[in-house]
């Protein structure tokens, strides 16, 4: 096992969504909904705007809680809007308490409105940085946007994070460096996803030149060999894992990882159990960071990942490649014995 798990918190994204028939959903006493939150103190309520109830993903079972956050906190009455900002840092001080070492904000899919979302990113910048200690990361696919979040970040407490640079993302190499921020380098091709372990490190090998070339030393990049669903391709979980190792051969110990780990599991049941023993395996094979929920993958529970147990087995089957088209996890799992 290696050292401490870097966190990438992951959990500040408009595109993030609760179940409206789950328990963070509550029916108010005047008729409306509310989303369901804990903060200093205890039990609190943000209300949710009647035309986002009436609205298509809500009638279909879903609502983006931190969009409906975002949009209380900016645009609601004198109550909505401390509820909205008391729901975010909520949000920020239970991912810090969890263990992690950075907060990941995207606001991309908030708004189509390029003007609203440079006034959002800066507005939750803020309003993050007023709860929790951490630096932030910065996720965005606009350099716009990316350069409004990076003014906003507070130096004084560490290097903020860009997410991320890439051969396709090539022009907001110089945008992190004039910032002073470290970098989270994906795999992805300049035109082109990457299929094969040969395909990550050549797209790295490129982009770590051109990090090289702007003044980016290996502590501060964070690489991301691009995780896939197992339930695509068998083989995505070694994919990454192979590469893993690839990276740490070639670019040595003072490289650090931040892929988003629970992309593996997608479209396949438990996938908790699948998210956990894949931060597992990676970390074995040299991954020493992720993106992901601080309260489901930390140091301790990879410490106490049970290596012996079936469930354990299965899952690791199934992200080796080693259990064709996932069958005796899925079936494990519908028959209630993982």
């Amino acid at each position: 096992m290696q050292g401490k798990f870097i966190i990438v918190g992951e959990n500040i994204h408009c595109t993030r969504i609760r179940l409206t028939g789950g328990k963070f959903v509550e029916a108010m006493p005047d008729g409306g909904q509310a989303l369901v939150f804990r903060d200093g103190t205890g039990k609190c309520l943000l209300p949710v705007p009647a035309d986002i109830v009436a609205g298509e993903e809500w009638t279909n079972g879903k609502v983006r809680h931190v969009a409906v956050a975002v949009r209380q906190g900016m645009r609601g009455n004198a109550a909505e809007s401390a509820a909205g900002r008391a729901y975010i840092q909520a949000m920020a001080r239970d991912q810090e308490a969890g263990g992690a070492h950075f907060l990941d904000i995207n606001i991309d899919e908030y708004s189509h409105d390029q003007a609203e979302k440079l006034a959002v990113i800066a507005w939750i910048a803020e309003l993050v940085q007023e709860a929790s200690t951490l630096p932030l990361s910065i996720d965005s696919s606009n350099a716009e946007i990316l350069e409004a979040g990076l003014k906003a970040c507070n130096s004084a407490r560490g290097k903020p994070l860009v997410n991320s640079v890439s051969l396709e993302r090539a022009n907001f190499v110089p945008v992190a460096a004039r910032a002073g921020a470290k970098v989270i380098a994906g795999a992805t091709g300049a035109s082109s996803m990457p299929e094969s372990v040969k395909d990550r490190m050549d797209n790295f090998s490129a982009l770590m030149e051109s990090l090289k070339d702007n003044g980016f030393i290996h502590d501060d990049i964070y690489l991301d060999p691009l995780v896939l669903p197992v339930s695509v391709d068998g083989t995505n979980g070694l994919k990454v894992i192979d590469t893993i190792c690839a990276c740490r051969k070639t670019w040595g110990d003072e490289i650090h990882f931040a892929p988003g780990l629970s992309n593996v599991s997608y479209g396949l049941p438990k996938r908790l159990l699948i998210n956990q023993v894949f931060a597992y395996l990676c970390h074995t094979h040299g991954c020493d960071g992720g993106i992901v929920d601080p309260a489901q993958i930390n140091d301790k529970v990879l410490a106490g990942i049970d290596t012996g147990s079936a469930a354990y087995k299965l899952a690791s089957d199934l992200l080796c490649g080693l259990d064709e088209y996932g069958m005796e996890f899925i079936n494990a799992a519908r028959e209630g014995n993982i």
